[in-house]
């Protein structure tokens, strides 16, 4: 392993970067991992888990075929497992949820299996999925052999032809009561399960997602844990077709896989049944709630959100590093070619996105805390939060995946020609980034559901109901527009606020319009679709927004600390708004006077937060075996380690290669 950053010398304009810090970088580390010993914990663990030579790849990735990928991380994460639970060290260091949490994640796990886990499923869908929807008594059996590795496991949803539309799914699972069993079964081409990751080779096991027949009703799709694999040879078992979809645009080391069921038959108990049961006699039990599987979806679609904002910190670091170090053309005739980084157009490409990464934790920490808080209330029987919870989960998980894929592609462009090289690693970082905008909730889905529980509260505060919390502004009237000289952050809220609640309240009256003219509801709705999109989004940056001030403002931070949050949060606002101007002018919320003096603004904080932003990524605490970027290192010795890296490609290990005698000598000697 490279020596700790304290211990290495990096180049003089990262020496002068570093220099004139205003802020105590500890303590910004340790808010992101959430205490002092989290953030020594997590260092433990890096340290260990990184200086383990079985890690290391004798061979880039990019350098081996599809088959060797796959097998090289594989071989990576069985040591990983094996490690996890055999290492004393690592046993005394970390507990299992944790240790397996970071070892999967977007930080340690990124570095250790660079281009997708085949074990990831296993311990982020398959287990959870019996945790959720798992009696005790299914629990206990499936657990334990889970969390040993005896058994592997998925999970599969998805199918062919349908995905995020859950009642669309295909597959079945009749109830035969004369044996006791569910026959599974693919009866079309669209039916086959598609995507899951791990299905391919790895699983053996999984929990499927079916269509539940019982005495000739459909009751709509449930959970059943299947074998398909033989415990023993790994066959696939007969009545199960499953293999690999073949390669992707990222994480190709995920296996990601097809699964077909020629009526498969499985035992009654093997159907998860905490929430709904069938009786031998094939008797259905409902759930006494629809709304009791938003827990397991809601717990997915935040962790997707501390994940993708972990791979934005990964590519603005790289980016800001690269900025300070890399010279270009002359911004003054005569004078040396400045730091790209003094360039306001850099600036503005680099620094929102710090900024992003705050905003985006900050509200991902919020709707964590009310998880934890609703889920409690679930055990005690009160579901009135959960609506709300999964709104707020939907909108922020499409929020995160959308724009932090947007902006490590801004970080990438700001790397040049040299961010398109896979060694910068940012084209790794952004394919792994955009899968999240499509899987667990393609997100114009995710915005269409926001939308609906945004409809529902409007209507229920124009009766004079109760609504709750993060729609509380959909009962009372905007307020006129401000003409203020400059408007406080809080201020700024407001005007989202405002602008939403226009924006809510236009959407329905239109939707209101087309239903009065006689159309279906749906078709209706489907007619504003584009409108109620926007109202999902707004109402999910106002939000972030929200959440971003009130963090700054009410935690216990030192001077220095507050005062660069106050900068960040600020130019976050600022960047959105202006982003979004139109919103706020056709709403009234401002005046086009308060957008021009906005975007005056926005230069300035660009020009403020300049000193401190190589700082700010530095905080972000991300180890070089994490970044793995010629680019971002921390010591800024950019082009010893592209030259480096580019002496390890196979053409370069002999001076004249073989294609040059078999194809381009002839063309060359052929005297056309």
């Amino acid at each position: 392993m490279a020596p700790s950053p304290a211990n290495l010398d990096c180049v003089p304009d990262l020496q002068k970067e570093r220099a004139s810090c205003s802020f105590d970088k500890e303590e910004v580390t340790i808010l992101l991992d959430g205490s002092r010993e989290k953030t020594e914990f997590r260092r433990k663990l890096q340290d260990h888990f990184l200086s383990d030579p079985e890690f290391e790849d004798p061979v880039r990735p990019e350098y081996l075929s599809h088959s060797d990928r796959y097998a090289n991380e594989l071989r990576k994460a069985c040591y990983m497992v094996r490690k996890f639970s055999e290492d004393e060290k690592v046993q005394n260091l970390i507990g299992e949820m944790e240790g397996i949490r970071m070892l999967m994640g977007s930080g340690l796990g990124a570095a250790l299996t660079k281009d997708g886990n085949p074990l990831a499923l296993h311990f982020v869908m398959f287990l959870p999925a019996i945790m959720g929807h798992g009696t005790p008594e299914q629990q206990a059996l499936w657990m334990g052999r889970g969390w040993m590795g005896e058994i592997i496991g998925t999970y599969a949803q998805t199918e062919l032809g349908h995905g995020t539309f859950l009642r669309g799914l295909e597959t079945t699972a009749t109830y035969d009561p004369a044996t006791e069993e569910f026959v599974l079964h693919s009866p079309t081409i669209t039916s086959l399960k598609w995507w899951p990751g791990g299905l391919g080779k790895t699983a053996n096991y999984a929990v499927i997602m079916a269509q539940l027949y019982t005495k000739g009703t459909c009751h709509g799709p449930h959970p059943f844990i299947v074998q398909l694999r033989d415990e023993e040879t790994h066959a696939s078992l007969p009545g199960v077709t499953v293999g690999e979809i073949g390669p992707r645009l990222g994480m190709n080391t995920n296996d990601n896989g097809f699964l077909q069921f020629d009526n498969y038959r499985i035992p009654r108990d093997w159907m998860l049944m905490k929430h709904s049961q069938v009786l031998e006699d094939g008797t259905y039990i409902k759930p006494t709630s629809d709304k009791l599987a938003y827990g397991t979806m809601v717990f997915v679609r935040v962790a997707i959100c501390f994940d993708t904002c972990r791979q934005l910190q990964r590519a603005v670091t790289i980016a800001t590093r690269y900025s300070a170090v890399r010279h270009q053309s002359e911004l003054v005739p005569g004078e040396p070619e400045p730091q790209i980084i003094d360039y306001q157009t850099q600036q503005y490409k680099v620094i929102p996105q710090i900024a992003t990464v705050f905003g985006l934790h900050f509200s991902a920490q919020a709707v964590w805390n009310t998880y934890n808080d609703v889920t409690a209330d679930v055990q005690q029987g009160d579901l009135e939060q959960l609506p709300e919870l999964h709104a707020l989960a939907c909108g922020l998980k499409a929020l995160s995946s959308t724009d932090c894929t947007e902006g490590i592609d801004i970080c990438r462009l700001a790397c040049g020609g040299h961010g398109y090289l896979n060694s910068s690693n940012l084209p790794r970082i952004y394919t792994t980034c955009t899968a999240a905008i499509t899987y667990e909730g393609e997100n114009t889905v995710l915005w269409l559901q926001v939308a609906r529980y945004l409809m529902k509260s409007y209507h229920e505060a124009r009766r004079g109901n109760k609504v709750l919390h993060s729609v509380s502004y959909l009962s009372a009237q905007p307020t006129s527009a401000q003409e203020v000289s400059r408007l406080s952050n809080q201020k700024l809220v407001d005007a989202m606020q405002h602008t939403v609640s226009f924006l809510v309240n236009q959407a329905a009256k239109r939707l209101q319009q087309y239903c009065d003219e006689g159309q279906k509801y749906e078709l209706a709705w489907n007619r504003c679709a584009v409108q109620l999109v926007k109202c999902a989004k707004v109402h999910t940056l106002y939000f972030v927004c929200d959440q971003y001030v009130r963090n700054v403002e009410e935690r216990d931070l030192s001077l220095g600390v507050r005062n660069i949050f106050r900068q960040l949060c600020r130019l976050y606002l600022v960047y959105h708004i202006l982003k979004n101007s139109g919103d706020f002018l056709m709403s009234g919320a401002l005046s086009t006077k308060i957008i021009g003096q906005l975007e005056e603004e926005q230069c300035e904080l660009l020009a403020v937060l300049r000193p401190n932003a190589v700082n700010l990524v530095d905080a972000f605490d991300i180890d070089d075996h994490i970044l793995d970027s010629t680019l971002g290192s921390w010591d800024g010795k950019v082009y010893d380690r592209l030259y480096k890296e580019a002496l390890k490609s196979p053409l370069n290990q002999q001076d004249v290669g073989k294609a040059y005698h078999r194809y381009l000598r002839p063309l060359m000697k052929s005297n056309l």
